[in-house]
């Protein structure tokens, strides 16, 4: 008989698909289309995995091969048929793929060095990257296939390395060898691992006697099978080095494994070894109860009480009644605690084995024992969320159908729940009394969250207020240091406020206004207190204030990160957001007897952010941030998951007091108009131009009269008021980055943060300016900062241009119009915005009132804040305190604006100094 020889060529087209297959299209001598039918018949001649290629992907063109379906099937194709690529480039495709099955289906793997990392190392230089590329990609098939992690990849490619001639014969075995597992007997409490030979024909388990599996399967073997010793000895050892955590380890080379296993090792075999073993082919039996077991758990009751006068403090103890059961049989707390100590995790009940969460009952037996300590109060419900922490939260009735029972329940005394239930609702606060030394009216809301301030103080929690912007969060924390000032002795120390530098001035003036008697010692600047001078400043203002800047703070973080703070208050608090700056660390470090934080932002639907606020108020108590991150930022900011957003604005309600200007019973309470100054300080650079134009300028004016004098006057104040804007202005430069401009104007970076706050709050906005550059300047920042493109009226836009303008504003297509207060002061409704900045000063009352009421007047529903801009020692500052001043006089004298240039040369001269 002549030999079997070559006797077809197929010419193969092959794609890379974007999803890591291949395509492959084949083609005969003739240039004929093979049927795709044919070509999978030759490619999974012999694969038996696929059951000869009944379960691979073809589409009417091309049958689809994974990697592993391709090293597979080429390494073992049709005996007489040769491939050939159909092109170049479908030739480097082929010869890539013919590589990796050569390499992949050689017994013991020879040009594999090993696997670190998961990525695979060559023994020679030869192989081409593209074959590795198949290579790798085919064994994280299979490893993905088992649900095995690329930390395998090493004992995988070992047992592949260990294939020899005596492994292959395997294949003419009378018998199969696989693992099984065994539960325990009635008296014993380890399980069995072990190595058992499967009789193919009768499916019978045969494993040596157990005195015999320390010998070599040529002494253990029944007679019939001992010509098989090589082979089982040499399985038996590649099945050894797979298992991990020790199994097998302490046997002889060769013997058969038998190894006693306590729970957490069967733990560990089922989630990590069984999937291995599985995706090799080795045979592994379990039994059959184990997929049930796992859903299997003890049934826990704690009833909880707590006060003996039926009235529940927060510091009072919580006493617990416990309760367990296993299949619906009680099991005594004794047995129970005995279950935990010896860390069972498999438990047989009467007739039924259950697997039990050893990590849930030794939180469970963890609970009970603080419990008995007298660690749990009644504050431990909002701090810990037990019920959170000990399994599905419920109040359960006595006669509740078991079969439905949670695996963990939990009941409430009534006084219990009223008081952890006037936490979480804010309901039935205690009143305090108001401080005789506010100067100030509070509204029913803002007195309902100074109670709320006062109350989380007295309970040692911290606290975040996130009224709405408008709503007067300043004087409710004002009032609220004054009430410490007043109650507390000045043992006590004071309090402290970061704030953003941008409104800092703005928190000195509304001290000033609202709590004159407070004393205040403002910590910023080059001239602020250092070493034993601030010990000395804190020292006289006794339990006062001291006001800082959040840069001033990150300068002097080492000195003020000393002391111990009555409180601790964070201004705009979203500063913080950032949990990884050296600023939010050094913050989060800060001592105080509480913390709050002030933020007007929906902390509610920023979570990294609502993270770190919460970092600071009780550090830890939303957990680590990768676990948080997994528990709900994922799940609510990807997928918008309803029940994790219920369940955190559950955790997070006690601690957190919001209120809108939607909120129909605080409109009751509201003007319809707000009007106030927003007071901002000069950069250093504004106030070395600022001295520098007044010296130039200032003896000039003295020396001309009349009309030339007050035209004089009139461009000094044009050019001081650009220079309060930004230096750019009054230098006449040309834009630069919007990162580098705001850092030049604490006014343009305050009017920037307030506009994007608004608009992502959904609100809209007017801003007014008398200048053409500070309106092309807020645009330029709003665009690169926020992408916010703001449209800008001016008095050269045509008539139709500007109607479609305030058509579109009225109908919400954008959030923010900026108008030259003489384009935009008068005739125009805009009712759409329920904001209005001021970004400088007309100084005439009427002309910018009339700009106010293009968004206040007839039709606007909504209550109006209206914001003007004041740098503070600037002459923005004292003409806006003169207008006051002189408010007794005509209002025709003040609205016409004329009293400015007839000021007195003692006026003039305080007018035009800083300070």
């Amino acid at each position: 008989m002549k030999p079997m020889t070559l006797n077809r060529t197929i010419r193969l087209s092959v794609r890379e698909l974007p999803d890591g297959r291949f395509a492959l299209a084949g083609f005969n001598e003739s240039d004929m289309n093979i049927p795709v039918g044919r070509l999978k018949e030759i490619l999974f001649f012999s694969h038996f995995r696929s059951f000869l290629g009944l379960d691979a992907t073809a589409d009417p063109d091309a049958v689809i091969l994974t990697p592993r379906e391709a090293v597979e099937a080429l390494g073992g194709g049709f005996p007489l048929v040769s491939f050939v690529g159909a092109s170049d480039h479908d030739g480097v495709l082929l010869q890539n793929l013919m590589g990796a099955a050569e390499i992949w289906n050689s017994p013991g793997l020879p040009r594999i060095a090993g696997a670190d990392g998961g990525e695979l190392n060559f023994t020679d230089d030869e192989v081409t990257e593209g074959t590795k590329a198949v290579l790798e990609n085919a064994f994280r098939e299979l490893l993905a296939d088992g649900g095995i992690g690329t930390d395998r990849l090493k004992d995988v490619i070992e047992f592949r390395r260990t294939e020899t001639e005596d492994a292959a014969i395997g294949e003419t075995l009378p018998f199969r060898i696989a693992v099984r597992l065994s539960e325990p007997e009635e008296s014993h409490d380890e399980w069995m691992l072990e190595t058992v030979l499967v009789n193919k024909r009768g499916g019978t388990h045969w494993t040596p006697a157990a005195r015999k599996t320390v010998l070599h399967p040529a002494e253990s073997l029944p007679k019939k099978w001992k010509e098989f010793a090589d082979p089982v000895a040499a399985m038996q050892d590649r099945i050894a080095a797979l298992l991990g955590d020790g199994e097998g380890a302490d046997r002889m080379p060769g013997s058969f494994i038998s190894e006693p296993l306590e729970d957490a090792q069967v733990r560990r075999f089922l989630a990590e070894d069984l999937p291995v073993l599985q995706s090799l082919g080795i045979d592994v039996i379990i039994p059959a109860w184990l997929r049930d077991a796992a859903e299997r758990k003890v049934r826990v009751r704690a009833t909880t009480s707590a006060g003996s006068s039926g009235t529940a403090r927060l510091d009072d103890a919580l006493d617990f009644n416990w309760s367990f059961s296993l299949g619906g049989e009680e099991i005594p707390a004794e047995h129970f605690r005995r279950l935990v100590e010896e860390k069972r995790e498999f438990i047989r009940a009467g007739e039924d084995w259950f697997r039990l969460d050893a990590a849930w009952l030794a939180r469970i037996r963890e609970m009970m024992e603080e419990a008995e300590r007298g660690g749990l109060t009644v504050k431990d419900l909002l701090f810990r969320d037990l019920e959170e922490e000990l399994g599905l939260a419920a109040d359960v009735s006595e006669d509740e159908d078991d079969d439905d029972d949670p695996l963990f329940a939990f009941s409430l005394q009534q006084s219990l729940k009223e008081a952890v239930g006037r936490i979480r609702s804010k309901e039935g606060i205690p009143s305090a009394p108001v401080p005789a030394g506010l100067h100030a009216t509070l509204r029913p809301y803002q007195k309902d969250g100074f109670d709320w301030l006062v109350f989380m103080r007295e309970n040692g929690f911290g606290a975040i207020l996130a009224d709405d912007m408008g709503l007067g969060k300043t004087v409710q924390l004002i009032a609220y240091l004054l009430h410490l000032h007043e109650t507390e002795g000045p043992g006590h120390g004071p309090s402290l406020i970061i704030c953003p530098t941008s409104v800092i001035g703005n928190w000195q003036r509304e001290l000033a206004r609202f709590a004159p008697g407070l004393p205040v010692l403002v910590h910023y600047g080059q001239s602020r207190l250092k070493d034993e001078s601030l010990d000395d400043g804190l020292g006289r203002i006794g339990n006062g204030l001291v006001l800082t800047t959040y840069g001033t703070f990150m300068q002097d973080s080492e000195a003020l990160s000393e002391f111990e703070w009555a409180s601790v208050t964070l201004d705009e608090a979203q500063n913080i957001k950032n949990m990884q700056t050296k600023q939010s660390r050094a913050i989060r470090k800060l001592h105080g007897r509480q913390h709050i934080a002030l933020t007007g932002t929906p902390v509610e639907n920023r979570l990294a952010e609502l993270w770190a606020i919460f970092d600071f108020i009780h550090k830890g108590y939303l957990g680590r941030f990768a676990s948080f991150q997994e528990e709900f930022i994922n799940p609510i900011e990807k997928d918008g998951s309803e029940p994790r957003k219920q369940k955190l604005r559950a955790k997070i309600a006690p601690f957190l007091l919001r209120r809108t200007k939607s909120d129909p019973e605080l409109m009751l309470n509201l003007p319809d108009k707000l009007e106030e100054n927003e007071y901002v300080p000069l950069t250093e650079e504004q106030a070395a131009l600022y001295e520098s134009y007044i010296r130039e300028t200032k003896a000039g004016l003295m020396e001309t009269e009349g009309f030339r004098r007050k035209g004089i006057i009139l461009k000094m104040l044009s050019r001081l008021k650009q220079l309060c804007n930004h230096p750019s202005l009054f230098l006449k430069e040309p834009f630069s980055e919007p990162a580098d401009l705001i850092i030049r104007s604490k006014k343009l970076e305050r009017i920037i943060e307030l506009t994007a706050e608004i608009a992502e709050s959904g609100e809209q906005v007017l801003i007014f300016t008398q200048y053409i550059g500070m309106g092309e300047l807020i645009r330029h920042c709003l665009s690169g900062l926020h992408g916010i493109e703001a449209p800008f009226l001016t008095g050269s836009m045509p008539k139709t241009s500007r109607d479609r303008l305030v058509e579109d504003f009225q109908n919400g297509e954008f959030p923010v119009f900026i108008l030259s207060l003489k384009a935009g002061g008068t005739g125009l409704n805009l009712t759409g915005a329920n904001h209005v900045l001021h970004a400088d000063r007309w100084w005439n009352p009427a002309v910018e009132n009339q700009a106010t009421d293009r968004a206040y007047r007839i039709g606007q529903e909504r209550f109006v804040h209206v914001r003007k801009f004041v740098t503070i020692g600037t002459v923005e500052e004292k003409i806006d305190r003169m207008i006051a001043e002189k408010a007794a006089l005509s209002s025709e004298l003040i609205q016409s604006g004329a009293w400015i240039t007839d000021l007195t040369e003692s006026e003039l001269d305080d007018l035009f100094t800083i300070g």
